[in-house]
């Protein structure tokens, strides 16, 4: 008896080590949502969002671009520990003006265009992310850019400097 005691209580021990590592679920956007960077209400703006987990603190940081993000995470003044990152599946966003509040994806495994032609939602040039090769595929061939995972974005694509006098596309 005290055997099965001690195995179930193995167990137990077990399933909470596996809960406790577990990544926190993605937050739905409201219009709410401050981004991280600029403080701005993010649903107001458009193209795809992202939203960052971190250790110990119970809201994610949201940001208004997905560069934005990207620019955080490379960050080396960063200091908290990151355990989740979630982007917008722009490969089933109702549209660039309206990309979904609830539609995220995790961004390790998502697939991202960079050096496209498009502006995001703070105007400068966006790093677009798509749950499908195939989304990423129909977007480059209409803006381009080529399609990379979220560990093969360079540092310059999110932390280079913007020239806002470069005209780009807002997709529809």
């Amino acid at each position: 008896m005290k055997r099965l005691i001690l195995i179930a209580a193995l167990a137990l021990t077990a399933c909470k080590e596996d809960v406790a590592q577990a990544p926190p679920e993605p937050i739905e956007m409201t219009e709410l949502a401050l981004s991280y960077f600029c403080q701005m209400n993010i649903s107001e703006h458009g193209g795809p969002k992202a939203q960052i987990h971190l250790k110990g603190y119970p809201q994610p940081l949201f940001f208004a671009q997905v560069r934005d993000m990207v620019a955080y995470v490379k960050s080396p003044e960063r200091d908290a520990e990151i355990t989740a990152i979630y982007v917008t599946d722009m490969s089933v966003a109702p549209s660039w003006a309206n990309p979904g509040a609830a539609n995220w994806i995790a961004a390790d495994a998502a697939s991202f265009v960079v050096g496209s032609n498009v502006a995001g939602g703070m105007g400068a040039p966006e790093i677009v992310p798509f749950g499908t090769p195939e989304g990423a595929g129909a977007f480059i061939l209409t803006y381009g850019g080529h399609a990379l995972p979220l560990t093969e974005i360079p540092d310059d694509a999110a932390l280079g400097p913007v020239d806002l006098d470069v005209a780009l596309e807002t997709p529809a």
